[in-house]
């Protein structure tokens, strides 16, 4: 059951004719499906442009290409949101109901972007173009990642606010596993000056006599190891806490993510970005056929914890697998065996904050 503290109010829908409640939107599959595709189109501009940071890092002006395509995909989510809530509010709906369960922080994401926008402008006028790791974490641009996140996770709360009953259909399930993921992979792409993925760290070496070289790789490397499992297993576990992912999802969001991911830094990656591709669909496949396995739930705290380990766990021994295989694995074996404990562990500790243990109360005159 969702919680809450956290998901939009359910607007109940009365008799004929009732005011106000009656005619709340209520949305569905098809609205859903339309802001996946849509959240889809914004990521994948957000990805392209970061592309284009790399691979051409001379395009330093707003008129690009890439940005075109993020601040399109941008407009048609928000115009689509617009348009349905004109529509529910047309029928007589008040403002509160007048978007879908979900949706309305979405709208409100919407409008942090465009003011984002706004800022980011008037800061490249003030202070210049950002350089690097800069662009991920200048105070314009988390603005403008903060409203994206609203905006494409919006098929995500619709799914959680609706009764599992009402969405039990794999396909009618399954726009909540790709808001996930594209919720998932905004999070990856700024914090990606900590991501195995982005540079193989792992596969440096420095060279006889520099050790102070070689802690910097050690030390940047292993930072990749501490948060990346945090940024996949905290969205994943808030929802499992809630919902049942539908068969299918680990697959679409360790392939996705880590494709995006691969594709954009192809050049800082040793064994380049097809075998991490491969090893990530696997360990999706594996990943998901633990969860149809155990089922993990609140009520199956055992299996929750479970899981919470052994998905991050697989995904990056499978990535060493991968660097050992096609590059040149430059740790040693206590350190990169080390590391994949270090996911699994992250992970199973942010499962005791998403899923805290049950306390056994003691009564007072046993206290006594």
């Amino acid at each position: 059951m969702a919680n809450p503290a956290t998901v939009e109010p359910r607007h109940a829908v009365g008799a004929p004719g009732a005011p106000g409640r009656a005619l709340a939107a209520r949305g569905g599959a098809g609205f859903d499906w339309l802001m996946v595709a849509l959240g889809a189109w914004l990521i994948g501009g957000l990805y392209l442009d970061g592309w284009a940071h790399i691979h051409a890092p001379s395009l330093e002006t707003f008129f690009t290409p890439w940005h075109a395509v993020l601040y399109s995909g941008y407009a048609a989510g928000t115009a689509a949101l617009v348009l349905e809530f004109h529509r529910h509010r047309r029928r007589g709906a008040p403002r509160s109901a007048a978007l879908p369960p979900g949706y309305r922080l979405s709208l409100i994401g919407a409008f942090v972007f465009f003011v984002g926008g706004l800022v980011d402008m008037l800061w490249h006028i003030a202070f210049g173009i950002e350089d690097g790791v800069e662009g991920l974490i200048s105070p314009s641009h988390l603005a403008l990642a903060y409203g994206g996140a609203l905006m494409v996770t919006g098929p995500l709360r619709a799914g959680l606010h609706r009764d599992s009953t009402t969405a039990a259909t794999w396909l009618g399930r399954m726009p909540m596993a790709v808001s996930l993921t594209l919720f998932v992979s905004l999070l990856t792409f700024f914090t990606e000056y900590a991501s195995p993925y982005g540079t193989t760290w792992v596969a440096h070496a420095a060279a006889v006599g520099t050790s102070d070289r070689a802690f910097l790789y050690q030390s940047v490397g292993l930072a990749g190891f501490l948060v990346q499992p945090v940024v996949l297993m905290g969205p994943v576990l808030y929802v499992l806490r809630q919902r049942s992912l539908p068969l299918g999802s680990f697959t679409l969001l360790l392939s996705l993510n880590v494709a995006l991911m691969a594709i954009i830094h192809d050049k800082y990656l040793d064994t380049g970005p097809g075998p991490l591709i491969g090893a990530a669909v696997l360990a999706g496949v594996i990943a998901d056929g633990l969860v149809a396995w155990l089922g993990p739930s609140p009520e199956r705290p055992l299996a929750f914890r479970t899981v919470a380990f052994a998905v991050p766990a697989v995904q990056y021994l499978l990535y060493f697998a991968v660097v050992l295989v096609w590059a040149r694995l430059a740790w040693s074996v206590h350190l990169w065996t080390g590391a994949i404990v270090i996911t699994g562990g992250m992970a199973w500790l942010l499962s005791y904050l998403v899923l805290p243990p049950t306390e056994r109360r003691v009564p007072h005159d046993a206290a006594r």
